[in-house]
């Protein structure tokens, strides 16, 4: 799941549009088929169910509930298939302008919100209850409605949470137990600590994910041209800049690794990162981990946190809707969702779920902290996503100027300009 080389990227996304095209030429041909890769004969049916990458870690847990959905609907056989993460987008765009699909397939919510959009997806409308709608987090689910139609339901998932080093808060006169709830607080907290401790508050990546926690649209609503030269952004990043310039945050587009180190030495009082992050900095620095309490992530103007979700979708060219939709239905049931995040140490994306025990207790260990306040979070989650095939040169070009503009001084407006030029540019391609 590492990123290819630059050439690689290029030649895939290149693969990938063109499959998307031949994908759209056959939808278009083939409207009202019914032809798929299920086979249904004397009542008894084969459901392809494929994910990514959870074999082999998976697959005593997987097996097993696979048999138990067989003694429940006789007659219906699941065949499992797992593909690495760079191998299925491509693979399902294959079968699908082939005619050979799979029945249920895991995908990201950015692949399943392009792949609805082509027509490629089963609506989901007449397999689902308004109780089984409302089942899953409002904000994760509706990341992948589109004109009010469902096409994937929502599985496991993650969101960040805001890590703080309280020895360095308490430096600062400020209240642990109290933590700030939103991004104006936190900045006023890292100005707090920069004046009494000389840290500075965090460190970031100058990413596109920046603007939508602000209320801040990447595109327009029909993905057409870029929407974020607002003056409301503008203000943002000037807040930034001088952010930046007072050393509350770090004048570095820091990734991750970055962010550790400037945390494991004490250079940083809080860091925004998943569960993963706990790892690192107890190996890095073990005073610093006993130092370090993990609560909610404060929200921007748009009072959302991003999520990272994985999803089941139903291709419409599947010849079984009905049934690979109760069996996506199955998988991501309360119940189960439950069980797979115990075993996945994922978080579930239903309400029901982050009821149960695990999800409540906490006994003050860093690990337990992050857990609660992550489950705590899924009632702002969203996925972050831009909808469009070519959306990785769209959050590019918009890093590209973002660092221009904190790291080499570019005015913020042309910046912007600029910024909104390409990316309408490249949606143009």
């Amino acid at each position: 799941m590492k990123g290819m080389k630059p050439v690689n990227k290029k030649m895939r996304r290149l693969t990938l549009f063109s499959l998307l095209a031949v994908l759209f030429a056959s939808l278009l041909s083939s409207c009202g088929s019914d032809a798929g890769s299920s086979k249904e004969e004397d009542g008894r049916v084969t459901i392809k169910f494929w994910t990514i990458a959870l074999q082999p870690t998976f697959n005593d847990y997987f097996n097993n509930l696979i048999s138990e959905y067989q003694k429940n609907h006789p007659g219906v056989t699941v065949e499992w298939s797992d593909y690495p993460y760079d191998a299925i987008s491509n693979k399902l765009l294959t079968g699908i302008a082939s005619g050979n699909v799979p029945d249920v397939v895991n995908l990201n919510t950015e692949f399943a919100n392009q792949m609805a959009s082509k027509g490629a997806l089963a609506d989901l409308t007449p397999y689902l209850s308004d109780e089984e709608k409302q089942s899953y987090f409002d904000g994760i689910f509706n990341s992948t409605v589109l004109g009010g139609k469902p096409y994937a339901l929502p599985w496991y998932t993650g969101t960040e949470v805001l890590y703080m080093n309280t020895r360095l808060v308490k430096q600062a006169g400020l209240d642990p137990s109290n933590p700030p709830k939103t991004r104006d607080e936190l900045n006023e907290w890292a100005r707090e600590i920069k004046a009494k401790t000389g840290a500075s508050g965090y460190a970031l990546t100058f990413a596109a994910r920046l603007f939508p926690v602000e209320g801040i649209s990447i595109l327009n609503d029909d993905k057409t041209a870029a929407a974020f030269n607002t003056p409301q952004a503008l203000q943002m990043i000037q807040n930034m800049q001088q952010l930046i310039q007072q050393g509350v945050l770090v004048g570095e587009d820091a990734n991750f690794d970055k962010q550790i180190q400037y945390y494991s030495s004490e250079q940083t009082a809080f860091e925004i990162a998943g569960p993963t992050f706990i790892n690192f900095i107890k190996t890095a620095a073990p005073d610093v981990y006993q130092n370090t309490i993990a609560v909610p992530l404060p929200t921007g103007k748009a009072d959302v946190r991003l999520s990272n979700t994985m999803n089941l979708v139903v291709p419409a060219k599947s010849a079984n809707l009905e049934k690979a939709s109760e069996f996506a239905k199955f998988i991501t049931d309360a119940t189960n969702q439950t069980s797979f995040a115990k075993a996945a140490n994922t978080l579930p994306s239903t309400k029901a779920s982050i009821k149960d025990a695990y999800f409540t207790e906490n006994n003050n260990s860093l690990e337990a902290q992050a857990k609660v306040a992550s489950a705590e979070s899924l009632d702002k989650a969203v996925d972050y996503m831009v909808g469009v095939p070519n959306a990785g040169d769209i959050n590019s070009a918009i890093a590209v100027q973002l660092q221009e503009i904190f790291l080499n001084g570019k005015d913020p407006k042309q910046g912007l300009s600029m910024a909104e030029q390409e990316v309408n540019q490249i949606l143009k391609q």
